[in-house]
């Protein structure tokens, strides 16, 4: 087994007896969880140096066990909370119960999120459908559309939703990009099933499996804990997106692609995501933050993403998860960001 897939196992599965301990018994195994996900991956990337190491491309099976039990370790764990959360176990109001939902909260939107990301991705039909039910589970479908046909083809262009604009507010951003993205994935699918004659509101419209799935997922809550299951499940779902547009919003705010003179635009390149080289958080989120790469070879698993060569792609001053804090307050965030995104605009 390659050191690196032991690694990216390791780092993610960590805190995950320590959420179910949380669950179901509160106290000390809440806050592990919590302080691993939060301050020990932060304190471990500002004190690890940064890696410049290519990825080492670990045997295929064994990268897609890994996301295939991420995606069970991700549905046991959001219905677990709602059952727990709701009342059964820890409630959420209560001390141990906010924290209990912050770290779980935090392993939707990082972890589930990066893996989902990553199985769309794939060549084979049952792992992208995998991908997708974990979309569909928070409330999130129509990301598995957007994500592959808009945000791939336009990024870094004012035709993609999910690509922040210099001094634009991550508030902003997050309306803006939520409803864009859904309407523009839903155009895309519109056009792709228009193509082979098919119309808008046939079965094989990926939109009504989205809509369809997310019903089915809060009926599952519904029968697992009845209305606060179904608010728990609402809030979980909501709070796994934020930290989604979060990674989204700081991975490529400010950075465009040139406009030529035929009106199409210059082609992606490693100048147009932000990156992160930070070990641990990088190995907790999959190599998400090794973005430049995805976004030159989408099909390219998580454990083979290279870390761009020093001056060849824009680099964040701090890990991602540090990056999406300092994202939420405005201020501070064009302090540290609007220097480096003018750096690159100007390249």
């Amino acid at each position: 087994m390659p050191r690196s897939f032991l690694a990216f196992t390791l780092a993610t599965l960590f805190p995950l007896p320590f959420l179910v301990a949380g669950a179901i018994f509160g106290g000390w195994a809440v806050w592990i969880a919590l302080f691993y996900i939060t301050l020990f991956v932060a304190g471990v990337d500002e004190f690890v140096p940064a890696m410049d190491r290519d990825g080492e491309a670990a045997d295929d099976e064994d990268a897609d066990l890994l996301s295939l039990v991420l995606v069970g370790v991700h549905f046991f764990l959001l219905f677990l909370m709602v059952w727990a959360l709701s009342g059964h176990g820890t409630r959420l109001f209560s001390l141990d119960g906010l924290a209990l939902f912050a770290a779980t909260g935090l392993f939707l939107g990082q972890v589930s999120n990066s893996n989902a990301h990553e199985l769309i991705h794939r060549g084979a039909r049952g792992l992208r459908r995998a991908g997708k039910w974990v979309y569909i589970s928070l409330l999130f479908g129509h990301h598995a559309s957007a994500h592959p046909l808009v945000h791939h083809t336009h990024v870094a262009t004012p035709k993609d939703p999910n690509s922040s604009r210099m001094n634009e507010s991550f508030y902003s951003f997050l309306r803006r990009a939520w409803v864009g993205s859904f309407r523009a994935g839903l155009r895309a699918e519109e056009t792709r099933l228009a193509q082979v004659g098919i119309g808008r509101w046939s079965m094989r419209n990926p939109y009504i499996l989205y809509a369809g799935g997310a019903a089915a997922m809060l009926f599952a809550s519904l029968l697992i804990a009845g209305w606060r299951g179904v608010a728990v499940h609402v809030l979980l779902a909501g709070f796994a997106q934020i930290q989604l547009m979060l990674s989204d919003y700081v991975q490529h705010y400010g950075l465009e692609r040139r406009e030529l003179e035929n009106g199409a635009f210059e082609p992606v390149d490693a100048r147009h995501s932000w990156n992160a080289p930070h070990w641990l958080s990088s190995l907790w989120m999959l190599n998400a933050p090794r973005h430049s790469d995805h976004h030159a070879h989408p099909a390219k698993r998580y454990t083979a993403l290279d870390v761009p060569e020093r001056g060849a792609a824009p680099m964040l001053p701090h890990a991602l998860p540090v990056m999406a804090c300092i994202a939420l307050y405005p201020k501070l965030w064009r302090k540290v960001m609007n220097p480096h995104a003018e750096a690159w605009r100007s390249v």
